[in-house]
């Protein structure tokens, strides 16, 4: 396999900010024309895409959280793959695995691409998975590249994980390690919708012209956008707040608050 992503010869051209801004509103844009209501699940999914993060959804099924990460792969032109966590799934199930095949009257090995090799990867109910298969997305979503047999294969930018998780009390769920956690950005909680926004999810779904988002624009240019997006200088102040905060977080640091007993 190429280690050189295609993607990265076609993102020559600097892309502006007032460019960034109106790709970024015809992104929203087009995908509220599919997706009812869910503004700041829409907007927060789109800003850890482009900070090129990942982002991990909690809600009951049926939200439209698939259909969500599908349009988005469809407005942005990008590569989309569903993998639906069960406790049976094994690593090699999503990573990939190399299998013996017969080529010129000789058998060789040859690497088969598991569906983690997309653009857009939907980890559908991921807590619904063993620990040990939930392990196989760490180093591809904090490398960006999969490592099978000693051999690295890397992924085409952009790469945006975006999971789903039953809450835990439901039954035939495993917690996310804190490993697994902390490779995600963003934790969004999806709300059930209000009653005026299931009305117009039934006028959407049950009609015969069932809504479709038009492509605004490509993975090279999201790729851009990203790049655009960590240019962004960071004040001092902001900086040495979020670093404070951070250091408030661990026990042994002076920051951090005591312990208050009843």
């Amino acid at each position: 396999m190429d280690s050189t992503p295609a993607v990265t010869a076609r993102s020559n051209d600097h892309i502006a900010p007032e460019t960034f801004a109106e790709r970024a509103a015809a992104i929203e844009r087009e995908i509220g024309r599919v997706i009812v209501g869910q503004r700041d699940l829409v907007r927060h999914t789109l800003t850890c895409l482009l900070a090129n993060g990942h982002a991990l959804l909690e809600g009951v099924p049926g939200l439209g959280k698939t259909m969500l990460v599908r349009t988005i792969a469809d407005v942005i032109d990008c590569t989309f793959n569903r993998v639906q966590f069960t406790p049976d799934l094994m690593p090699a199930d999503i990573t990939g695995t190399n299998i013996l095949i017969e080529e010129d009257g000789h058998r060789i090995f040859r690497f088969q691409p598991g569906p983690i090799f997309a653009n857009l990867v939907l980890a559908d109910e991921i807590n619904r998975a063993t620990p040990k298969t939930q392990s196989s997305l760490l180093e591809a979503m904090q490398e960006h590249q999969v490592t099978v047999a000693r051999q690295r294969y890397p992924l085409e930018p952009p790469f945006f994980v975006l999971a789903t998780q039953n809450p835990l009390e439901m039954e035939g769920t495993y917690p996310l390690p804190e490993a697994q956690l902390d490779r995600f950005l963003f934790k969004v909680m999806v709300p059930f919708p209000s009653e005026e926004d299931l009305v117009s999810i039934v006028d959407r779904t049950t009609g015969s012209d069932a809504p479709h988002a038009e492509k605004v624009c490509t993975a090279a240019e999201i790729v851009e956008m990203q790049r655009l997006a960590r240019a962004v200088p960071i004040a001092p102040h902001v900086a040495a707040y979020a670093v404070s905060l951070l250091a408030a977080t661990h026990p042994d640091q002076p920051r951090a608050p005591g312990l208050v007993r009843d």
